[in-house]
């Protein structure tokens, strides 16, 4: 067995559980040239650009310009801020100047005359909630994007980006709901090739070209109830405390006990905000042998603590 692809294809497996959307906001672009739009960086929150007819440029400081055609999705993963235009060259006006009001559960719309052949697209800003994003998925590069070829091949998300776009989508009772639930579908399904790709490529990303830190995030992403401590997850591995924290940490982006917390965090924000467990059980399940240990690091980390994150997730739903 291929132990350090079998690795990879665990750790790939983790950011195809759907990040939990807590909004979008989405618009239909209809753009003649000369034009350029400004996008700002967006904190937690993911942004999809889907060209319904005609192309586009992208461009982010520091990046090569992509050309993207009809059929094409773009997704910003961590929200880098980037352009849309016409000619790559072209400077172009913010963003929040022609859609000012941006609230996730609504909807916007942006024409721009001009005298060349109009382009269509579908945007979006994907609102997640930032304990649920693993060091991984920061660390995907700023913009993925999938030809019209591969969208093809992933019908349920050509289907689900085509109703999506549709300019009469059905609208009706559970539409913020439903609309919700399509985008994130649409992202998940967008991962899955892309990082199909990763794992028959892992050195297109730095962590997964180190064995040692990939077999430790997969150890904490699936394992994160055991008692582990930095001490033991580098003697696994086969590195020192030192060594193993330094590259964690440059591979990464945060040291492993932080990560350790957060995937810790992440579980028990679910199993208090989507199930019925008592409240009690929590800290064995997620690692802590104190419950005052918990509630402190869990109040540290969300800001309130495991009742209050409770009664409001009750309360949202």
């Amino acid at each position: 067995m291929d132990t350090a692809r079998t690795d990879s294809d665990d750790l790939l497996s983790e950011l195809l559980q759907p990040l939990r959307l807590t909004g979008v906001f989405d618009s239909r672009w209809h753009v003649r040239p000369p034009w350029a739009i400004e996008g700002d960086a967006e904190e937690s929150c993911a942004v999809l650009h889907y060209i319904v007819e005609g192309e586009c440029w992208i461009t982010a400081a520091d990046q090569t310009p992509q050309r993207l055609h009809t059929g094409d999705l773009a997704v910003f993963p961590t929200g880098t801020a980037h352009r849309l235009s016409d000619r790559p060259d072209r400077q172009g006006v913010p963003l929040r100047a022609v859609l000012p009001e941006r609230q996730p559960g609504t909807s916007g719309e942006i024409r721009i005359d001009g005298t060349g052949p109009e382009s269509r697209l579908l945007c979006a800003g994907l609102h997640y909630d930032a304990s649920a994003a693993t060091g991984l998925y920061r660390a995907l590069p700023w913009a993925l994007v999938l030809d019209g070829s591969q969208v093809e091949r992933e019908p349920l998300l050509r289907d689900t980006l085509r109703l999506l776009a549709a300019p009469d989508r059905p609208i009706g009772p559970g539409d913020r709901l439903i609309t919700l639930r399509a985008f994130e579908m649409a992202l998940v399904l967008a991962l899955r090739p892309l990082l199909r790709e990763f794992a028959e490529n892992p050195a297109s990303l730095p962590v997964l070209r180190h064995p040692g830190i990939s077999r430790a995030m997969v150890m904490i992403a699936t394992r994160f109830a055991e008692p582990w401590t930095i001490e033991a997850l580098a003697k696994e591995v086969g590195m020192s405390r030192s060594a193993f924290t330094a590259a964690f940490r440059e591979l990464v982006g945060e040291a492993p006990a932080r990560h350790l917390t957060g995937r810790r965090m992440q579980e028990a924000a679910r199993l208090l905000g989507e199930t019925s467990l008592p409240q009690s059980a929590v800290p064995q399940r997620v690692g802590y042998q104190s419950a005052v240990g918990f509630h402190l690091a869990f109040r540290k980390w969300f800001g309130k603590t495991p009742g209050e994150y409770r009664s409001s997730a009750a309360h949202a739903a």
